[in-house]
């Protein structure tokens, strides 16, 4: 499966990203404190080839173990129909929402020396620049993207702000993509519906739904670095299952707009290769990702 950022010193951590010795974004796993705290983890992937089938391999089945157990699932995919009972007994279609934005959202594949990523992306115009977070690109010598027809074409890094945890790549030779709508995200409320899409252990095109479960809830990350400017945002938390994968994808309103970019979730864990979604993810908010992204290009 796509593996987790290893745990750093603090409560604060990466999401899982490696397999082996080395930890996300490179860093040796520290040693285990003697009481294990709870961690933000970032939300990218990186594992080796092997490992990554494994981890497909786990992830389908592991989803319909799931599905079989639950009798009203909130986890769809882009042919699924879930619908989402509000408060006013109004209902959320998220077969529409999924139908409406699948087609603005990338898988993100990278090649770093440590091994292959997986992250997700948002389409922001016709001919392929894609909002990602730089976490997921971070190290990257490779990368391209595969398009939701299912093509993977080569792209490129057009820049990238380690310090909001957002970058932007530029898909080559493509053209007629669907851009994504951006909501104004100072218009989000507690309790309203939410889809996050993307690429949850490379299972790409999976759609999750829940609720904006808090607002301004203050994140902080360590830096890729022990030198570097730790990331820090007022998140959106959600509900709608986020897992190592999800990275750079979008949290969608009813409406199907973008109001966040999926970067981190919350884990119990310190191991970071057991880090997974425990209802606690958060986005980083749509107008601060697309301010980051228009001076990014």
């Amino acid at each position: 499966m796509t593996p987790d950022f290893p745990a750093m010193s603090g409560s604060l951590h990466q999401a899982p990203h490696s397999v082996g010795p080395l930890g996300p974004l490179g860093h040796r796993p520290q040693p285990a404190a003697p009481a294990p705290k709870p961690f933000w983890r970032r939300t990218g992937t990186v594992v080796t080839s092997a490992a990554l089938i494994a981890a497909l391999f786990g992830g389908v089945t592991g989803g319909v173990v799931g599905a079989m157990n639950a009798p009203d699932p909130t986890v769809g995919t882009a042919g699924a129909s879930v619908a989402l009972q509000t408060s006013n007994q109004s209902t959320v279609d998220v077969s529409a929402i999924a139908a409406k934005v699948l087609p603005s959202v990338v898988q993100v594949n990278v090649a770093t020396a440590q091994g292959q990523g997986i992250g997700s992306g948002v389409v922001l115009s016709a001919d392929g620049r894609i909002l990602t977070n730089n976490h997921v690109v971070s190290g990257a010598q490779q990368v391209s993207v595969t398009l939701d027809d299912g093509r993977t074409v080569d792209a490129k890094v057009l820049g990238t702000d380690p310090t909001s945890d957002l970058a932007v790549v530029q898909a080559q030779g493509v053209s007629g993509l669907t851009p994504a709508a951006f909501a104004d995200s100072d218009g989000v409320k507690i309790g309203d519906q939410v889809v996050a899409i993307g690429s949850p252990e490379g299972l790409q095109g999976t759609v999750t739904s829940g609720i904006v479960s808090a607002l301004d809830r203050k994140v902080t990350v360590p830096g890729e670095t022990r030198r570097s400017t730790p990331v820090n945002y007022q998140a959106i938390q959600t509900d709608a299952s986020i897992n190592p994968g999800n990275s750079g994808g979008p949290l969608i309103n009813a409406a199907g707009q973008v109001v966040g970019i999926n970067s981190a979730i919350y884990s119990p864990a310190s191991d970071s290769g057991s880090a997974g979604s425990v209802g606690i993810g958060f986005a980083i908010p749509a107008n601060q990702a697309k301010q980051i992204a228009d001076q990014l290009t």
